[in-house]
């Protein structure tokens, strides 16, 4: 029989309360290049192209799996030129959390433009993460 495993909306909401919790004033670092194999792997010819500041709290309570961050605080001048392909989020301290894709649409975190410019503002008007139920 094949793997099936389905979510209580409690169970849901309890496990992205937890992710979430940790991401109080943490960042979304914005990169160029290729997106590393695994969220634990070390950032190495990727260029850093924009930090996004979560707010503190960062997130309000999930429900049906899914939580949504408060403000998340601008870039006000990008680091680097650049096309955005992937994001890390990590935490105040720099802990790493999990990375994502980068684009205009469909992806993890959609900007209205993957065309970073150095010194201009980056900024992120909506932030969610999600944990699949039943």
């Amino acid at each position: 029989m094949a793997n099936d495993v389905r979510l209580s909306d409690a169970c849901a909401n309890a496990a992205v309360n937890a992710i979430v919790d940790l991401l109080n004033s943490g960042k979304i670092l914005i990169y160029s290049g290729t997106r590393p194999t695994t969220a634990d792997d070390a950032v190495s010819t990727q260029t850093l192209l924009a930090q996004l500041t979560f707010g503190n709290p960062a997130f309000g309570d999930a429900a049906d799996g899914v939580a949504t961050a408060n403000a998340i605080t601008a870039d006000s001048s990008a680091d680097a030129d650049g096309t955005a392909t992937w994001f890390r989020v990590v935490t105040s301290s720099d802990g790493k959390m999990f990375d994502g894709t980068v684009g205009t649409s469909g992806c993890d975190l959609n900007l209205n433009t993957t065309s970073i410019v150095e010194g201009a503002e980056v900024s992120c008007t909506s932030f969610k993460v999600t944990l699949p139920q039943s």
